[in-house]
């Protein structure tokens, strides 16, 4: 019999797979940030006396794992000899539940055993050390153990690793042969779309960064995922992350994955009738709030049902789950409720082992970031793909901001339990004591109030570090108080931005001051940290990918994108000719209307007349895209006053995801209507009407961001740093959205329609540049 190949596995993941036990126990205990651990680990260990090493490596084989690792501390001085672990934490130390104490000594029973079988010893003290990073206090516990004790402990564990690893050796084996047999899922490309899956395949297969533009309807997703799924054994790639930016998306993805492996033959290996498990993994993940059974309840097993003994239960979950061939949300459901645990959880498991996973940019990008984390930890190859990547931008930007707002906190007290009354009111003194010097600078006749700081005030620090560590003893024993948990989560996530404060971010300091007494209305301020600059927190994720392949209809120009998302140097951009041709549009610039915020009154009438005529000599369904929802809704009721027989249909504000459905059936039924839209809205990416569905398009203004003081500054940063502020701020976003809503239009070769723009300025040549090259030749 063929002795099986020795399996390499780090002591934090040997552990996290065979070693946890138990339930879940998030009790939203704050936990130090990365720069904090790293401090504290260095601040224990520099405590320690001569001969101490610190991150000592250890390794050894054990039943056929070959298993390595850094302790933090080894000490041997004569008869007076440990391993340490250090494990850093904040709040009251009593607080770190026994699932993962029990976790944290795993890992050090293993080191232990590695170190007693190297060194021949018969036994060895392990100690484990927690740190409070605040205080810098340290908590021991020494126990002795035996080193027959530890090999047993460690052989258990690795037994358990090595068969499922086993497993998954083979997995990885039959994975890649399916890879590379796979076949292009349609007789052939759309015109263009070999052009872009060669791109994509050259940039993976040689982990370049690539933008890539390619035309709307051209088939990108398909276009995109095959080549990559293609090139994943010819570099050892790990994992593909499928990222989208709207929920929306997701399902593009799932769709195309589907396409692409149900169109495979069947791979011939060893013995196919007795494969028990498909030959590639497809993961969804979704958010919390989406997948959560039991919102009302915390993740800790005191709680929550399905958190109780989820360690003891996943092994058998997780078996199911691999059976699966797309583990989207529908199937994560069925195996949780088939094992009683967390469906959120499980998908979270299912990421450490699934071949490619669909979710949203937030899953790779936040700070928080499960995939990035994932990568990090088992030092993954890994290739993102994101889709409609031109909304990366504003996507990070709100990963990276945060709002602090007092009435949030006083509404929080009125009904906040006797213990969190007095951190609380703490805080609103706190308040008070940021925002008074600014008083003597503030009119009394002017209301609202707006102050760009150059640095995040340290006034509510010590109050706001209070709070949480009065909410986290608070929540110890009351897991399931959701209102108090969003003022921890709040508390936490500004304090950590804080304390990553740079140019790249800008804070603002907001209140409301009464007319009549002269003094802060209380509860209406606000502190705001606003990112303005993403690539400084998103260039580390670009490092850590192997490649990754951002593509969008409208990435033009690519240095915007390159700049303002941090992608690396070597990054290539390619435009992909479009499919469509100059005679399938009929395009007017309409420049004797001004759409200018000014003049937006006495447009109304001109833009309802073209709009009408427009209909009633070809009817049909049109889509009308605006900058704004007052905008949107004055132009909508002069069409209604002036042409009543116009059955008309418009977005609203906020529109449940129903109501979005009904929008879009009403826009593409046999009854001719007049659809309008908010430029940049859900409506205006992201939703195809080929054929007669729609076959006219209005765009009434450029679309460019309002010339408030929040944009002036933005401009003023993105000058000083890439000396392009004008159009980094205001024309290349506000064209792209002009791009892509007009782009609702030209789905496929057989389309025909007419294309409005609205506005003198589209004339202008470096805007005409901008528009898609089809459109003009």
């Amino acid at each position: 019999m063929e002795h099986p190949p020795m399996m390499d596995v780090s002591v934090r993941s040997l552990c996290e797979f065979a070693a946890r036990t138990g339930s879940l126990e998030f009790k939203y205990t704050p936990a130090p940030s990365a720069e904090e651990g790293i401090i504290g680990h260095i601040t224990v260990q520099q405590r320690r006396p001569d001969p101490y090493v610190a991150e000592y490596l250890l390794k050894g084989e054990c039943e056929d794992v070959f298993v390595s690792g850094r302790v933090d501390g080894y000490y041997a001085l004569q008869q007076d000899c440990f391993l340490e672990e250090i494990k850093t934490h904040r709040g009251n130390v009593a607080r770190i539940g026994p699932g993962r104490r029990a976790l944290h000594w795993a890992q050090l029973k293993v080191y232990g055993a590695l170190f007693c079988r190297r060194d021949n010893r018969e036994s060895i003290n392990l100690r484990l050390t927690y740190f409070e990073v605040r205080k810098e206090e340290e908590t021991h516990e020494t126990l002795e153990f035996s080193a027959d004790e530890l090999w047993n402990y460690l052989s258990a564990l690795c037994r358990d690793y090595a068969q499922w690893a086993i497993k998954e050796q083979r997995h990885r084996e039959r994975r890649d042969l399916a890879l590379a047999a796979l076949d292009f899922p349609h007789a052939d490309f759309r015109t263009g779309q070999h052009d872009l899956s060669r791109n994509v395949y050259m940039a993976v297969a040689s982990s370049v960064p690539l933008l890539l533009q390619a035309p709307t309807g051209i088939g990108k997703t398909v276009g995109v995922l095959y080549p990559a799924m293609k090139a994943m054994p010819k570099i050892g790639l790990d994992r593909l992350f499928f990222l989208t930016c709207r929920n929306t998306g997701r399902k593009l993805g799932l769709d195309g994955l589907s396409t692409i492996i149900k169109a495979q033959a069947p791979v011939d290996l060893e013995a196919p009738a007795k494969l028990e498990a498909p030959p590639i993994r497809v993961l969804e993940l979704s958010s919390r709030e989406a997948a959560c059974d039991h919102p009302d309840k915390a993740c800790h097993g005191d709680s929550c049902p399905l958190a109780k003994n989820f360690f003891d239960r996943l092994s058998d979950a997780r078996e199911e789950a691999i059976q699966q061939r797309f583990l989207d949300q529908s199937a994560l459901r069925a195996i949780a409720r088939n094992h009683s645990i967390c469906r959120y959880f499980l998908a979270q498991e299912m990421a450490r082992w699934s071949d490619i996973v669909v979710g949203d940019v937030n899953h790779y990008f936040d700070q928080f970031a499960l995939l990035h984390s994932l990568t990090k930890q088992n030092e993954w190859k890994v290739a993102p793909l994101v889709d409609e990547a031109h909304n990366l931008i504003d996507r990070a930007r709100g990963m990276y901001s945060i709002v602090l707002s007092e009435a949030e906190m006083l509404y929080t007290i009125s009904k906040a339990p006797a213990p969190l009354q007095k951190p609380l009111a703490d805080l609103e003194d706190a308040w008070q004591t940021l925002i008074k010097p600014f008083l003597s600078d503030t009119p009394v006749a002017d209301i609202e109030h707006r102050y760009f700081l150059a640095e995040v005030p340290e006034e509510l620090n010590s109050a706001l570090y209070g709070l949480i560590a009065a909410i986290t003893d608070y929540l110890s024993d009351h897991p399931a108080a959701a209102d108090i948990q969003y003022v921890l989560f709040t508390a936490l996530g500004f304090l950590r931005l804080a304390d990553a404060f740079a140019d790249h971010s800008l804070c603002t300091l907001e209140f409301t001051v009464s007319p009549v007494a002269g003094t802060i209305l209380r509860g209406s301020a606000k502190l705001k940290i606003d990112n303005l600059i993403p690539a400084d927190h998103l260039k580390q994720r670009f490092i850590d990918a192997n490649s990754c392949v951002l593509f969008s209809a409208t990435l033009s120009p690519n240095r915007y994108h390159q700049d303002l998302l941090g992608m690396p140097a070597n990054s290539v951009f390619k435009d992909i000719e479009s499919p469509f041709q100059r005679e399938q549009i009929e395009l007017r610039f309409v420049t004797d209307i001004s759409t200018r915020r000014d003049d937006r009154f006495a447009s109304l009438e001109p833009i309802s007349a073209r709009i009408a005529g427009q209909f009633k000599a070809q009817p049909g369904n049109y889509l009308v895209y605006l900058s704004s929802f007052e905008y949107l809704n004055a132009l909508c009721a002069c069409l209604n006053k002036l042409h009543p027989e116009i059955p008309t249909i418009r977005q609203s504000a906020g529109m449940a995801p129903s109501a979005r459905e009904q929008f879009i059936a009403d826009a593409s039924d046999t009854t001719a209507s007049v659809g309008f839209a908010v430029l940049g809205g859900v409506f205006s990416e992201g939703i195809d009407l080929p054929g007669d569905k729609l076959i006219g398009v209005f765009v009434a203004t450029l679309g460019l961001p309002p010339h408030d003081e929040l944009h002036e500054v933005l401009r003023t940063r993105l000058e000083a740093r890439y000396g392009d502020g004008y159009r980094y701020t205001y024309l290349y976003p506000g064209m792209q959205k002009v791009i892509q809503a007009a782009g609702r239009l030209i789905r496929t070769p057989d389309d025909r329609g007419v294309i409005e723009l609205i506005d003198d300025r589209f004339l202008r040549e470096d805007i005409k540049a901008m528009l898609p090259k089809w459109w003009l030749h």
